[in-house]
């Protein structure tokens, strides 16, 4: 089983509440943890801009990772939005099962 934490940045609260909330119904991820506000700092159309941002991590199967990717890039008011997954080196086998029994 391999587990992958795949993470994402928000514009605000509300809106990585409202992908978070619709992923975990669609089954794409098994839970989202929304986290406190971050500020980013990035190159943007050539000028370095900053932003208070949120960031979130949903926990997924690997068979799955690409499709909520996919779903939470088209869900986002961002243009390019910054989702990423990573594999979950070790996991409590009772987490993984959960996890891949509460996707797909």
């Amino acid at each position: 089983m391999t587990i992958l934490s795949v993470y994402a940045i928000f514009a605000d609260a509300d809106e990585a509440e409202r992908i978070g909330r619709l992923v975990v119904e669609e089954r794409l991820a098994a839970c989202v943890n929304i986290l406190g506000p971050v500020r980013s700092i990035y190159r943007w159309h050539g000028k370095v801009e900053q932003a208070n941002e949120v960031a979130a991590t949903f926990k997924t199967s690997e068979a799955g990772a690409q499709a909520l990717i996919e779903r939470i890039a088209a869900l986002h008011s961002y243009e390019v939005p910054c989702v990423v997954a990573s594999p979950v080196a070790a996991v409590l086998d009772s987490y993984g099962a959960w996890v891949e029994a509460s996707v797909g």
